[in-house]
Parts: structure tokens; sequence; C-alpha cells
């Protein structure tokens, strides 16, 4: 057997054991996301302030800043009003934007994109119900939360098998974020996720408070935190679906609202 036979099949038979491994270890994915967000969400999608976008969707991004509590988001609120006046919440419909793809117009199934405003919306509602109200409708004391999603990139799944196969190949892809600028485990072909959010009063319309992110997917990262077994084998599988970052992005960002909500209302966010 030559030296190239031998590295492929000891590659396969390392991938086969890690596979199996992280097959054990690897979150299932709940139906709201919370879970698996709550365990390992912030590890495996990480912000990446290089692709913050400037869609128009928010009224001023100048005055933007980065929080103490978002893990890498920028907000901003208008410090005259009292949380405390709003009970109920109102989730508009949520626009999307696509990234292209290396110049190129980025192809989606719209059931695919259906599917993740569902998810996400539904993750909102699941966050914000233990502690307030969610109405369809404008009321007095409701704020409304309006979404866009945007630069949104799938994960090149192909792209991501196919370094997997190589080799040895996944060592130069451990490093690769962070050699081009980027998040320690992070790949060019992995998925992306921006978003802008604006907080409304319902009735008036006046605009409370803005914030924007964009999350990047990490295939590996489990150097970033004490579940290092878990958050290696959830980056790791994610990278073989097209939409797991995304959902991850959605999970974090629909707890960080509700918490916020809750800090700033003065109520604990399961109440």
């Amino acid at each position: 057997m030559n030296h190239s036979v031998r590295s492929c099949s000891l590659a396969f038979v390392v991938g086969a054991g890690l596979l199996g491994a992280m097959l054990l270890a690897a979150p299932a994915w709940s139906q709201s996301g919370v879970t698996a967000a709550k365990s390992n969400g912030a590890a495996v999608t990480v912000t990446d302030p290089r692709f913050l976008t400037r869609s128009g969707f928010l009224s001023n991004y100048d005055r933007l800043r980065k929080t103490d509590w978002g893990d890498g988001v920028e907000c901003w609120r208008d410090e005259g009003v009292n949380a405390r006046q709003y009970d109920k919440a109102m989730i508009s419909r949520i626009v999307v934007s696509l990234k292209p793809s290396d110049g190129k117009e980025t192809l989606v199934d719209p059931s695919d994109l259906k599917k993740l405003t569902d998810y996400f919306q539904d993750a909102l509602v699941n966050a914000l119900k233990p502690q307030m109200k969610v109405v369809a409708a404008p009321e007095p004391g409701t704020i409304m939360i309006a979404v866009a999603l945007t630069s949104l990139k799938p994960t090149d799944v192909k792209r991501s098998v196919a370094g997997t196969l190589i080799p040895y190949g996944f060592v130069a892809e451990a490093g690769s974020g962070v050699a081009k600028g980027g998040p320690a485990g992070s790949t060019p072909y992995l998925g992306e996720t921006g978003m802008e959010m604006q907080f409304l009063d319902a009735t008036s319309g006046a605009v409370l408070g803005e914030c924007r992110d964009t999350t990047v997917g990490r295939k590996y990262a489990a150097e970033m935190d004490g579940n290092a077994v878990s958050t290696w084998a959830s980056g790791y599988m994610g990278s073989f679906q097209s939409w797991s970052y995304a959902k991850n992005a959605f999970d974090q960002w629909s707890m960080l609202v509700a918490q916020r909500f809750a800090d700033l209302r003065g109520v604990t966010s399961g109440k």
C-alpha cells in the first residue's frame, strides 16, 4: 500500500471515529431552537464586525455602539423611554436580503426562506412569551419589533464536505478564519447571517431602539468554551447543513432580546 492510499485510509478511519463521537455529543435541534442556543449557540456562531451591514432598514447607523451584554451586537436606545410601560410585544413580518456568493447571485429555494423567517419569528415569540404578551395588532403598551435579515448566506455544503474528505484538510481549514482576519474556526464557505432590528412604539411609530449584528458559522470552535466536545461537534455537523448556522444565530438573538427586555423592564425573563 503506497503512502497516499495509507493517508486516505487513515483519514477515513479517523474521520469516521470523530463523526461517531460527534453524533453522540451534538445536541439535537429543538423545534424552537432555544435549547441548542443555550448550550452552544454563542460559540458555534460568532459576530464578525467586518460584515456588519448598512441596508437602510435602520434610521441611524452612526449612533450604534457595541453593547456590553450582546456578544458583539451593536445597539442604540432612547434613554428617555421608560421600558416598564411596555408589557406587550408585536413582531412585524421579517424581510430578507441575500448576500452574493463570489460575485454571483445566490440562488435560494423560496420555501427555505419562509421556513427560516418562520423559525426566527417562533424563536422570538417563545423567548418573549414568559415575560410579556405577544399580540398580532397594535395596542397601547406594545413595542413592535421589526427585523431585516441582511446578507443571508447559506453554508456551501459541497465545499465543506470536500474540505473534510481531503486528508488532513481540516488542519488548514481550522486556521483559515484567523488567517483572513475572521473569527477562529470560521471558513469562507460557512453560513453568514446579518440582522438589523428596530424597536418601535406600536401605536405612535416612534423609534425606541435599534440594533444590528452579523454572525458567521464556526466549523471548529472547540477551544472557545467549556463544552469543547459539544461545541466542536455542533459546529462540525452544522457545516453539512445549509442553514444550521442561521438558526443558531436566530436562537441567540431571540434570547438576547428577551433578556434585554427583562433587564430594562425590571422583570425576570421567565415571568
